[in-house]
């Protein structure tokens, strides 16, 4: 019995998994046209005010950068689809009233992923990028390559619309009893702990990006719990 509830478990994942996939693959030739104006919008966003060019050093690096571009478009119109697919996976058996929560927070979770996309896009990287230049002077040039600086700027893009979840997960844990609310207050030092951790192995190896992933992140973390409280308490 334990094994036919696996193999129906497993079952649902694949499907879902199909359809997110499906979802993807039918947007992506949409997203991949409008890709090289979106790579030229995100270049003058991290270039700012500064005299700088991005440098290219293979006939094909341009090509697969607007590929890259594309998926994380892609991922992004796609997400309220996917998200609900994955709530509807993770909250099988649904009453009405559970129904009306997926639905309410399929609308939360992708408003919450565009913003910390939107907020990494248009903070988070030119800060970056500005800290990168503040070593230049006048015997050393910064000389950029667009693969690191674009393959960065997609993968960060993502993390952070991943890691704005935080609140959501939080406040799911919380509502449907898996964790009490005093256990996670309580745990609290061992959460920044996962998330320095997390921050660590989503990010780069330089301590900038790991602290500029952490402390939204946390900040979230301790939104979430605020929300919670404010619910728990009514």
């Amino acid at each position: 019995m334990e094994n036919e509830s696996l193999i129906s478990h497993l079952e649902a994942l694949r499907e879902t998994l199909i359809k997110c996939f499906t979802a993807i693959g039918v947007v992506l030739p949409f997203t991949f046209f409008i890709a090289p104006k979106a790579l030229d919008f995100l270049i003058k966003i991290l270039i700012g005010n500064h005299k700088i060019t991005f440098n290219y050093f293979s006939p094909m690096e341009v090509f697969i950068l607007q590929v890259k571009v594309a998926l994380v478009i892609d991922i992004l119109v796609c997400f309220p689809y996917i998200a609900k697919k994955i709530w509807d996976f993770i909250l099988p058996a649904l009453y009405e009233n559970e129904k009306k929560f997926i639905k309410s927070i399929v609308l939360t979770s992708s408003s919450l992923f565009i913003l910390g996309s939107l907020f990494c896009i248009f903070f988070i990287l030119p800060l970056i990028i500005n800290f990168g230049i503040s070593f230049a002077s006048e015997n050393i040039k910064a000389v950029f390559g667009i693969s690191n600086i674009i393959t960065l700027s997609l993968w960060m893009t993502v993390v952070f619309g991943l890691m704005f979840q935080l609140p959501l997960v939080t406040h799911y844990l919380i509502k449907s009893g898996i964790v009490e609310y005093e256990t996670i207050v309580d745990k609290r030092p061992y959460v920044i702990v996962i998330l320095l951790i997390v921050a660590a192995i989503l990010t780069p190896p330089d301590v900038v990006s790991q602290v500029m992933l952490f402390i939204p992140t946390y900040a979230l973390f301790e939104l979430g719990l605020l929300f919670s409280r404010g619910k728990k308490n009514e």
